[in-house]
């Protein structure tokens, strides 16, 4: 399984950003996928995550009500749709992929993508 992420970029505080994440190979609605950021300095942290098989979506307290987590399993596809970004969202995000039914919320995933910049200026 190989992950691709995309979307990252320069945008304003209050700005969006749409991030994506492609998984090629044998993914199936069995699997869970996640983003995950990393700011200079500090260590990678949760920021939300995806059951394949219903949809359902979990997010980190600081991205709720900002951040909507979609997938489309035809595609294998999952997108992080950031709105009312703030310079603290300002990292390096990372896609990944396990094979399980729960919501992993560290970073004991099997499978990541290279990572995308996202810079909110102030």
């Amino acid at each position: 399984v190989q992950l691709q992420a995309c979307g990252g970029g320069l945008v304003q505080a209050g700005g969006s950003l749409r991030l994506s994440c492609a998984a090629s190979g044998r993914i199936f609605n069995d699997w869970t996928m996640a983003w995950f950021r990393q700011a200079p300095g500090k260590e990678r942290e949760y920021v939300a995550a995806i059951r394949l098989s219903t949809g359902s979506a979990d997010y980190t307290d600081s991205v709720k009500e900002r951040f909507v987590l979609s997938r489309d399993n035809a595609k294998n596809t999952v997108a992080l749709q950031m709105n009312s970004l703030k310079p603290e969202d300002t990292a390096v995000y990372y896609c990944a992929a396990d094979r399980t039914v729960g919501i992993i919320t560290t970073t004991a995933y099997d499978y990541w993508g290279q990572g995308t910049q996202v810079t909110v200026s102030s």
